[in-house]
């Protein structure tokens, strides 16, 4: 080869090499879809939210909530997010008392708070008042329920007395885990609420203005579920 044509083949090799993705040898590949098209179900509505673990033993993560938009999954809002003191474990064969916070995906009922519901609130939402408890007594009818007052057969000593949680509880979404047919020993009380001093006893938590966001932008009529997993591994929240 004549060396102009020698170094004419060198300058279009190096500027094919410089257009390529470094150490792939060809194009910059695209992002990946957003979570909720990865997700094996969303729950059929048009807003999801998704609570993320790096794995099992962690207690911290993410919470990201998103909207369903000409076909297409966009996320609306994220915070940081805390887990059960003893981290997560698959919903199905969780434990009632062991501080772990239920993998799966669940509806969202209702929401409650010690205060007012924020402004622009939609969601049915129950105000706390001196006599409203969440039943957690196994041997009760009203087993994983709110009730006002406590009944007879709820021992206060296994529920929640609900106002005392001021903070914590100062606005909450229920959390549908072992809801809609209770299995008792499974756990009760699962809730979406205000961050306290540290990780929870199995439900999830967000900072306050967060929550008071997700309580502004949930919408009945788009039938919102909540994921809860983690990255990878048997409990990827993909799964669900």
């Amino acid at each position: 080869m004549r060396p102009r044509a020698l170094a004419t083949a060198l300058v279009c090799a190096s500027l094919l090499l410089l257009g390529a993705a470094p150490g792939t040898g060809g194009p910059t590949p695209p992002p990946p879809p957003p979570l909720p098209a990865r997700m094996a179900e969303t729950g059929g509505g048009t807003q999801l939210i998704t609570a993320v673990a790096p794995g099992t033993g962690a207690t911290a993560g993410t919470l990201t909530w998103w909207d369903l938009r000409n076909g297409r999954w966009v996320r609306a809002g994220s915070a940081p997010a805390r887990f059960g003191a003893n981290g997560l474990v698959e919903g199905a064969v969780r434990r009632q008392s062991t501080n772990t916070t239920p993998t799966g995906l669940y509806d969202l009922p209702f929401a409650f708070g010690v205060q007012a519901p924020p402004r622009g609130t939609t969601y049915a939402y129950r105000p706390v008042r001196e006599d409203s408890w969440w039943c957690q007594d196994n041997t009760s009818r009203s087993y994983n329920r709110w009730t006002e007052p406590r009944p007879a057969d709820c021992r206060a000593a296994e529920s929640e007395h609900l106002i005392t949680y001021r903070t914590q509880y100062a606005h909450a979404l229920v959390i549908g885990f072992n809801y809609r047919k209770p299995v008792r020993g499974r756990g009760a009380g699962i809730f979406l609420h205000v961050n306290g001093r540290g990780a929870t006893a199995g439900c999830v938590s967000v900072p306050a203005d967060a929550m008071r966001r997700v309580l502004a932008w949930v919408r009945p009529g788009h039938r919102p579920h909540l994921a809860i997993g983690t990255d990878r591994g048997r409990t990827a929240i993909t799964r669900y």
